[in-house]
């Protein structure tokens, strides 16, 4: 393997969540729809009629997709359910200043599940949030960040 290319994450409302990434510093790097059989093999479903957005950290190589499926409709369970349950759970994002990320998502109403940890073999401080549709998602700062 020579790099993590990017994250997929299934929403339902598209525009709440680019816009959520878009507070978080992500920018914006395509949007489009994608149907037809080609997108229908790669996901192994038929009939396939959805919309993404390809969202990036300034600097980063890593992308987020967020997509959302117009057909087929999903009537699954909703929501990415606790921490400890198998399958992907969380992504992790790494900032400078911890104390004022959390102060900037206080003011914007974003509420973290619980106190900052820190990790004392790394000296890492983390912190786990939800964001819009639940999604699980982890604040870290290294020391070598202060």
């Amino acid at each position: 393997m020579a790099s993590l290319d990017h994250i997929n994450l299934v929403v339902d409302d598209l525009d709440r969540m680019a816009s959520f990434f878009q507070e978080l510093g992500f920018q914006i790097e395509a949007r489009d729809q994608l149907e037809g059989e080609w997108i229908s093999d790669i996901v192994g479903l038929k009939g396939v009629k959805a919309e993404y957005v390809k969202l990036v950290l300034p600097g980063d190589q890593v992308r987020v997709e967020l997509i959302r499926y117009d057909q087929p409709v999903y009537s699954g369970p909703a929501g990415t359910g606790e921490a400890h349950q198998p399958g992907f759970r969380h992504m992790a994002l790494r900032v400078d200043d911890l104390d004022e990320r959390i102060r900037s998502f206080a003011e914007q109403g974003i509420e973290c599940i619980g106190p900052v940890q820190t990790y004392e073999k790394t000296g890492k401080r983390l912190v786990y949030f939800r964001g819009p549709e639940q999604i699980l998602l982890e604040l870290a700062q290294y020391p070598e960040d202060s």
